[in-house]
């Protein structure tokens, strides 16, 4: 289970690859995660999500955006975001994230050429279907750092950090190239949306009622039914019970908990009804699930998780 660890702000907290090195390179499916879709969530990092097989709707701020095979988008940093499953269907996807201080070294290169299009506020992501033909050729620099990472080989770090470069060269001529009418001013509910679902974050564990959700961004019920509805395609308490879904699923394969006292710690003050939640969450008890995760430690499963 691909495990997305979400901050009390909706922030994600980055697994990077080495710690001394902020990148993180992950090939990724969307089976992986609840429901098929990955948590809305920001980070400072920069994202790259470019489809092997299979598409992806993926939203930005309220922006859809359906992402094909072959195709690649990049998110600027501290945009709200995730991908969901078109029709519920397998997606295979890479993704890589590097913060701003991998290219600090140079305060001239970070002024120049990094600055300019992580603190365009206008910039809130470039997707290669929008893009001049000359710009379109990253798909294989993505392709090859995936491919670097999986072989391991001595010195593939370095190797990844050249082709960043690269990268990052392509992504600053193609920001350039954008006219102003291309990148629109960031959508004002966007700090609300952070706003509520930051509360939802902190709370979970409580009763939270809508009007309190509601209160967390400064307006009314029906406004924020519409937000959750625009950003996220979910009405807020379905939002609140997928989080805390999530976080029963880390409680039920990282602790001695019973599922009771899962249930009511997540939130969930009625058994059966976190039970039948469950099920159509992740297709099985979280009995059933707890069991399967045991089988496999015990078989040694080495898979990536991420903890929550």
């Amino acid at each position: 289970m691909a495990d997305i660890n979400i901050m009390q702000d909706a922030s994600e907290i980055i697994h990077y690859d080495m710690p001394q090195i902020p990148l993180s390179v992950r090939k990724k499916h969307l089976t992986d995660y609840p429901f098929m879709q990955a948590p809305c969530h920001w980070h400072e990092d920069l994202e790259w999500i470019y489809i092997l097989k299979g598409a992806m709707h993926y939203d930005i701020n309220g922006k859809k955006i359906l992402l094909k095979e072959n195709d690649w988008i990049m998110v600027n940093a501290r945009q709200m975001h995730h991908g969901t499953a078109c029709k519920r269907q397998e997606c295979e996807f890479i993704c890589i994230l590097f913060h701003p201080t991998l290219f600090t070294g140079c305060q001239t290169v970070c002024r120049n050429y990094l600055l300019p299009v992580t603190e365009n506020s206008r910039l809130e992501y470039l997707h290669s279907a929008d893009l001049p033909e000359d710009c379109r050729g990253t798909a294989g620099l993505l392709s090859q750092i995936a491919d670097l990472k999986d072989r391991h080989t001595p010195g593939y770090e370095m190797e990844i950090i050249g082709l960043m470069h690269i990268l990052w060269g392509r992504i600053y001529r193609c920001a350039a190239q954008l006219s102003p009418s291309q990148a629109a001013e960031q959508d004002p509910d966007i700090s609300v949306q952070k706003a509520m679902v930051s509360y939802i974050h902190r709370h979970y564990s409580e009763k939270i009622t809508l009007d309190e959700i509601a209160a967390a961004g400064n307006v009314c019920r029906n406004k924020c039914c519409l937000i959750f509805k625009r950003y996220l395609q979910q009405t807020p308490i379905d939002f609140l019970n997928t989080y805390r879904l999530r976080i029963s699923s880390h409680l039920l394969q990282h602790t001695d908990l019973s599922v009771t006292r899962i249930a009511l710690s997540c939130g969930f003050h009625h058994l059966s009804y976190f039970s039948g939640l469950f099920q159509r969450c992740y297709g099985c008890t979280p009995r059933q699930y707890r069991i399967r995760g045991q089988k496999e430690d015990t078989m040694g499963y080495t898979g990536e998780k991420e903890p929550i």
